[in-house]
């Protein structure tokens, strides 16, 4: 999810972290999406508190959990979706968070900490920091018709010119929805149909990708691609021929939340760092940054600029927002079937 990383990000990114993290007391450990923060906003950090940041990277959230659940490496800080949150409570894996330590919870909009509790309950282990849709971004000029559908992805008629993302959750969701059932379905014959659809989209994919969508869509590589909000933001602002819409038949409505691993060893640094990236200015320069829908209604008041405040896309009506659903935890066994039916889609 994210930008390019600047020189501020080089020097900050980043210290290997050891096996063990040491309780020194003067530093916290992130572990976050890739390019998904303003990173300066890492070094205001560090100057206000004397605390040091030392952040590492990672592209899905099926990367993170196993290195989180192995214990190899000890983080204070990460940034998981909604499902994977929920995941990581079910299996014990997170700190319920001290609240006094973090004051900033108060700008978290309401409607937001709502939803969060679909995936954790009484919002004891996670913070709302980013959320948004998942949608296609199609240029104008390669593509003569107007898109609301997930069926373009099928269509051979653009073989070749389709960038499909390279997540499992995402890519069966996908096909799902375009089939008329549940992105959380559990139907083994639903999850069969949807295999077979995208084994039958295979040859027209262009290539598979996650944060790479975004460079090559601007560079006009592929007329269409799979893409969250927060990219395509940032994409029409690069090329004005992109276009983003949340098909009709519905499709992913995600919040990222910061948690606390439970073998955390700063727990109270951790929590400073949740309660910094609440502040309104500090997430008001991560939504800039980034350009992923903040659910800080503190930050959306900052916001100057009329248009990127109204945006359908940051922030999406209720018309838009009522057909999309949010992923769960469907357990260990059907996570590993879900994974075993992309692999097959694949041919891995």
């Amino acid at each position: 999810m994210k930008k390019y990383i600047g020189l501020t990000a080089l020097l900050i990114l980043m210290t290997l972290l050891a096996g063990c993290a040491k309780n020194d007391g003067n530093k916290v450990y992130v572990y976050n999406w890739g390019e998904y923060i303003d990173y300066e906003t890492l070094d205001i950090f560090t100057e206000e508190t004397g605390i040091t940041v030392v952040y590492e990277e990672y592209e899905l959230n099926e990367d993170m959990y196993p290195k989180v659940q192995s214990g190899a490496v000890s983080y204070d800080v990460i940034c998981p979706s909604d499902y994977m949150i929920q995941k990581m409570i079910e299996n014990d894996l997170l700190h319920p968070l001290n609240f006094d330590n973090i004051p900033n919870i108060k700008y978290i909009d309401e409607s937001y900490l709502e939803s969060a509790e679909e995936f954790d309950p009484g919002n004891k282990y996670s913070v709302p920091y980013t959320w948004g849709t998942l949608g296609i971004l199609y240029n104008k000029s390669m593509v003569d018709e107007p898109i609301d559908s997930w069926g373009v992805l099928f269509d051979e008629k653009y073989s070749g010119e389709i960038l499909m993302i390279d997540s499992v959750r995402d890519a069966f969701a996908i096909a799902l929805q375009y089939l008329g059932y549940s992105l959380n379905t559990t139907n083994e014959a639903e999850l069969e149909e949807a295999k077979a659809l995208l084994k039958n989209q295979y040859p027209l994919v262009q290539a598979y990708v996650v944060d790479q969508v975004r460079d090559k869509m601007i560079g006009g590589e592929a007329a269409i691609g799979v893409i969250y909000s927060g990219e395509a933001i940032y994409t029409s602002r690069e090329n004005p021929d992109l276009e983003y819409v949340v098909p009709k038949e519905g499709s992913n409505v995600w919040i990222d939340g910061w948690v606390i691993p439970k073998n955390s060893k700063n727990k109270e640094n951790a929590e400073a760092f949740i309660n910094f990236m609440s502040r309104p200015d500090i997430a008001l320069m991560n939504f800039n940054e980034i350009t992923y829908s903040t659910p800080n209604y503190g930050a959306w008041d900052l916001i100057e600029d009329e248009e990127v405040k109204n945006s359908p896309v940051a922030f999406p009506s209720d018309e838009i927002l009522d057909r999309c659903t949010a992923f769960r935890y469907l357990g260990e066994e059907m996570e590993a079937n879900y994974i075993q039916k992309w692999n097959e889609v694949k041919g891995e």
